[in-house]
């Protein structure tokens, strides 16, 4: 393969996995003479696996361990281990019932439209969002809390599921592009994001939120010498939230109305200022309780200082300016200027995978989002994310849906669905759910659907009737039929003669059955021994009965008749059957030349 090599692995075609390091490695003996040209082979493996095959001639020494080669699999993998093949395989299957369903709701109301568009208008963002919720509940919840062992003492505890980043990314993109009741409250929804998936930025190290969790966990048994800790304690539970409503162990008061909050706010704010200058402090004598709490209240008045040397990243920089310094920020254009801020402040120590999207989100950038789906989490990612992108953007939609000449006049909507496809057909596993996707490509889909039935393996039974059910499904005769014919000539070939006829007879294959007739009768027909006859009788019952059904071969049933007619003149009985047999072999012009050289050979 053509292309330089690199040691800092930057320029790889592909992203390869850790497990690179750990492939086993064969050797490739073989007994080839020098000289021997060097080769490198490369061809697919199985899965997502390349094998790598290096021929070369055998070292003069001849030790026992030289070989003449090496053969290795290489996995490709363009994530970092999150989620295994398998469980991208049951990704992969759950998200196809919901992606179908969405598709025909679609149609349906495409059809609708066209009838009469003002009595059926629907708000398609609540169909979008039921199906990206179908499709959050399939990548996993944020976390997982094992069940208390006080009310179970018997209770196994299991390994808490951590968060991936393939779910924090579909939040995200929910939260910004389909969930049109959150636009009031991108802030405090993009804080609770953070607060699910902070420990994706963070790693093992410490963030605000996480010292706020222990914080609340020792304040149930914490004693101090005065009440100071309780009244700040008291202050972090009632802050004022702009919001609906807050979820289990989230801190503050709910106001849905901004007279309502900045009320609020202004009282919680003075009561702040009255603490840090009460006589409490004066009680404490723990010099660190008392600078911890200090700077705590710093924090919560929204001192920039205390933000930022309190905080771990920029993003964790970021949402804390929503909670403590600008609570009413509002519209991606501000959002995304505070977050080119905080980035200023904090640089990002090492590179995130949900950095860029985010970013792309906050800029309204449609093609950097989209590149940032497809290099950080491929195909799956980009072909379910773009329902999501459309229902949220106008500019986005027309991007992704208008047809490019460039593009072979498909849309790019359409070219990362067939892009999908490609990777779900390349897999025995998940071929049978291609179909799914390619269907909804208007352009080229149904043309690839035909070439990709026509490629599977027919010596197999059930994925035959498999392959077969799907052409029904989606009405494509003139391809089961042809698949059907595939099918009659490779039993044919391999000696399931039977196989082989009933395939052809279900694809009415008239040519083929006339020459397997031909070939039949060559073999078996000349004789009218008890031995022959035998053979013949039970090559007729695998034909069936009806000699209508066996198209081509109704010239064996009719010769079938003559030769037992010929058998009962031979007995002494009547010669009447033998001359109605004869007429109906010589009736058909195109069996005629058959017929001649069957009588004639039966009568020499």
């Amino acid at each position: 393969m053509p292309g330089a090599t690199s040691d800092s692995g930057g320029g790889a075609l592909v992203p390869l996995s850790s497990e690179t390091k750990q492939s086993p490695v064969y050797p490739l003996r073989h007994s080839v003479g020098p000289p021997v040209s060097p080769r490198v082979s490369v061809c697919w493996a199985r899965g997502s696996s390349l094998r790598v095959s290096i021929f070369q001639q055998k070292s003069p020494s001849g030790g026992e361990g030289d070989s003449g080669g090496e053969v290795i699999e290489v996995k490709l993998n363009g994530g970092d281990g999150e989620i295994s093949d398998a469980r991208w395989r049951r990704i992969a299957y759950g998200s196809m019932s919901p992606f179908a369903m969405l598709q025909s709701r679609r149609n349906s109301v495409s059809t609708l439209s066209r009838i009469s568009p003002s009595p059926y208008h629907v708000d398609w963002w609540e169909f979008v969002m039921e199906y990206s919720k179908d499709i959050n509940a399939l990548l996993g919840s944020p976390r997982s809390t094992p069940a208390s062992v006080i009310e179970d003492p018997k209770t196994v505890l299991k390994k808490s599921e951590k968060p991936t980043s393939l779910k924090a990314a579909w939040e995200l993109m929910e939260l910004f592009y389909a969930d049109k009741l959150s636009q009031a409250w991108l802030p405090e929804r993009l804080i609770d994001w953070l607060a699910d998936y902070d420990s994706l930025f963070s790693g093992s190290c410490a963030t605000v939120h996480s010292k706020l969790v222990d914080f609340q966990n020792e304040l149930i048994n914490i004693q101090t010498e005065s009440g100071l800790v309780e009244a700040v304690a008291v202050l972090i539970s009632r802050m004022p939230r702009m919001r609906l409503e807050l979820g289990d162990g989230r801190l503050g008061e709910c106001y849905k109305a901004k007279p309502d909050f900045i009320k609020a706010w202004e009282k919680w704010r003075a009561q702040i200022t009255k603490l840090d200058c009460s006589a409490y402090w004066i009680q404490c004598n723990h010099l660190q309780t008392r600078e911890g709490l200090k700077n705590l209240l710093q924090i919560m008045v929204g001192n920039t200082n205390s933000l930022s040397s309190a905080t771990y990243h920029w993003l964790e920089l970021y949402v804390s300016h929503f909670l403590y310094v600008r609570p009413f920020t509002a519209g991606l254009e501000s959002m995304h200027g505070l977050a080119q801020k905080c980035i200023q402040l904090k640089p990002v120590p090492r590179s995130q995978k949900l950095m860029g999207l985010l970013l792309g989100i906050l800029g309204e950038n449609t093609e950097v989002v989209l590149a940032e789906c497809s290099k950080e989490f491929g195909p799956w990612m980009v072909a379910h994310a773009i329902e999501l992108m459309t229902a949220g953007s106008d500019e986005a939609e027309s991007l992704l849906c208008e047809e490019h000449y460039n593009l072979g006049e498909l849309s790019i909507q359409e070219l990362h669905r067939l892009v999908y496809a490609q990777v779900l057909s390349s897999h025995a596993f998940t071929w049978q759910i291609a179909p799914v996707y390619l269907t909804s490509c208007m352009k080229q889909g149904m043309g690839l659907l035909e070439i990709l039935l026509c490629k599977q393996p027919v010596q197999h039974n059930e994925l035959l009737h498999k392959n077969l059910e799907i052409c029904r499904l989606y009405e494509l005769d003139s391809v089961s039929s042809h698949i059907m014919k595939i099918a009659g000539v490779h039993h044919w070939k391999h000696g399931r003669k039977g196989a082989g006829v009933f395939w052809l007879q279900q694809a009415r294959d008239e040519v083929r059955l006339h020459k397997i007739a031909q070939q039949l009768f060559a073999s078996v027909g000349k004789s009218i021994s008890d031995e022959s006859f035998k053979q013949w009788e039970g090559l007729i019952e695998l034909l069936g009965s009806d000699s209508k059904t066996a198209g081509g071969l109704e010239f064996l049933h009719k010769y079938r008749d003559f030769k037992r007619s010929l058998k009962h003149i031979h007995d002494g009985k009547s010669i009447e059957a033998a001359r109605q047999a004869v007429e109906s072999l010589m009736l058909n012009a195109s069996e005629k030349e058959e017929a001649e050289l069957a009588i004639l050979n039966v009568s020499i």
